[in-house]
């Protein structure tokens, strides 16, 4: 290796380091995090301490059905209330999966025919098995009640 390449490496690795002690320091700094770079800075907010997420007292009657269907089929890699920190999944109430970025369709998708993994570390999502249409309508709607008690439009 050259010595202008191992010097650059050298400064590569130092300004890795200089952030990831930097990023310690932050509130939150132990949940996972999105890329910035590619998806701005709202989504770069560390995934929510799930004892934080606001739970509307009353939810609509599809929503209701979403979240038995939710607590049933997805909660185990998703977290209670969407949340996250379980180690198996990346947390739903979080501003990377507003409608905007992640329109009901991309629940769908991911649902029914699986996902490669593309913000979050937690390796593939496998389809889930049995889950319906409609069923995957009732839990978007459970989510999207979920993201707009947490300010997520």
């Amino acid at each position: 290796m050259s010595r202008k390449t191992m010097a650059i490496a050298s400064l590569l690795a130092f300004g890795l380091a200089t952030g990831l002690l930097a990023q310690s320091d932050e509130v939150g700094a132990d949940r996972p995090r999105v890329n910035t770079q590619m998806h701005g800075d709202a989504a770069g907010a560390p995934a929510p301490d799930p004892d934080t997420i606001i739970v509307p007292e009353t939810l609509s009657a599809p929503s209701y059905f979403g979240q038995l269907a939710f607590e049933n089929s997805c909660a185990s890699c998703h977290g209670k209330n969407g949340a996250g920190g379980t180690g198996n999944g990346p947390p739903l109430v979080h501003p990377i999966y507003e409608p905007g970025h992640h329109p009901d369709g991309a629940f769908l998708r991911a649902a029914t025919a699986g996902v490669q993994s593309h913000h979050w570390n937690f390796g593939d999502m496998p389809p889930v098995k049995g889950v319906t249409e409609e069923t995957v309508g009732l839990i978007v709607s459970y989510i999207r009640e979920l993201q707009r008690a947490n300010g997520i439009e």
